[in-house]
């Protein structure tokens, strides 16, 4: 394996089915719960934008629920 690859080189082409892995989408979010995330993808060391992604993933993969009752 090379140290160092020149990729200017290779005569690549980007992926044409990338605009397809992710959507760009504008949410609401209260403050404190983005600090949560800021706070905890800095322990982790990445974007807290992708903590959130990887967070909403889990609870799509496991078909988690949100179990709230209104108080009457």
């Amino acid at each position: 394996m090379r140290d160092h690859y020149d990729f200017l080189e290779m005569k690549g082409r980007k992926n044409p089915y990338i605009r397809y892995l992710m959507e760009s989408v504008t949410m609401r979010i209260d403050r404190d719960t983005v600090a949560y995330f800021k706070d905890m993808a800095a322990e982790a060391g990445i974007p807290y934008q992708t903590l959130i992604d990887l967070y909403l993933r889990d609870c799509a993969v496991q078909k988690r629920k949100l179990q709230m009752e209104w108080a009457t």
